[in-house]
């Protein structure tokens, strides 16, 4: 897989995606990811990308010419644009998994009071992670490319993120290591059993349990 990632500040991402998964399925070629500053591609003698919103306002607002140009420059027939936006639609672990299947995707990060609506023209999705609003959408980029890479083939273990919190509507069971007894607090017997079966038959009850207790909106779905 191939993202693109268009944003004004390339170096937020400089350490975030040289650590840990994501900088391992780098290294095995497994996904690629590419900053642009699409600042280099302003028409303006100053390089801006913003300026003041017709019709009065405060802010700034981000210009299409930049973000047009830079996409086109990018697009190819497998491209899925993405536009990184509060009002766009909210993220989930299933649209994790359907992003995980397509072949290269453009994430476009938006900034200070928001953008030109002629920008919208060029996205097929837009998505937001949250009910809250951000500077920029660089940190929603980043949590999007995490959450996609750990879901490709060879990345880690399709057990690990089938048994994930959000999957089947269901929050993660809890988990236990050692040592068996902390501060008189005990790991459960059966977990300890031995017996497959009833590990099992265990943690999909707690899934249950905590889903109810936690986040009863999931399993009215």
């Amino acid at each position: 897989m191939k993202i693109d990632i268009l944003t004004i500040f390339p170096e937020m991402f400089t350490n975030v995606f040289n650590e840990s998964i994501i900088k391992r399925a780098k290294e095995k070629d497994l996904i690629e990811i590419n900053i642009h500053d699409f600042r280099q591609f302003s028409k303006d003698p100053h390089n801006k990308v913003d300026y003041p919103p017709f019709g009065g306002g405060d802010g700034m607002v981000l210009m299409p010419q930049p973000i047009f140009d830079c996409v086109l420059s990018l697009k190819t027939y497998e491209s899925y644009v993405i536009l990184l936006t509060p009002d766009g639609e909210t993220y989930n672990q299933k649209k994790a998994y359907q992003l995980s299947e397509k072949k290269h995707l453009i994430l476009i990060c938006g900034h200070y009071e928001g953008f030109d609506e002629r920008i919208r023209t060029l996205a097929d999705m837009e998505l937001s992670i949250g009910d809250y609003i951000l500077t920029g959408g660089e940190y929603a980029a980043m949590i999007i490319t995490d959450s996609i890479t750990r879901l490709l083939p060879g990345v880690i273990k399709s057990s690990s993120h089938e048994n994930d919190s959000f999957n089947n509507n269901l929050l993660d069971y809890p988990n236990y290591t050692k040592p068996r007894v902390y501060k008189g607090m005990e790991v459960p017997e059966v977990l300890l059993s031995g017996n497959h079966q009833k590990i099992q038959e265990y943690r999909k009850e707690e899934s249950i349990k905590r889903t109810k207790l936690r986040r009863p909106d999931l399993l009215e779905r």
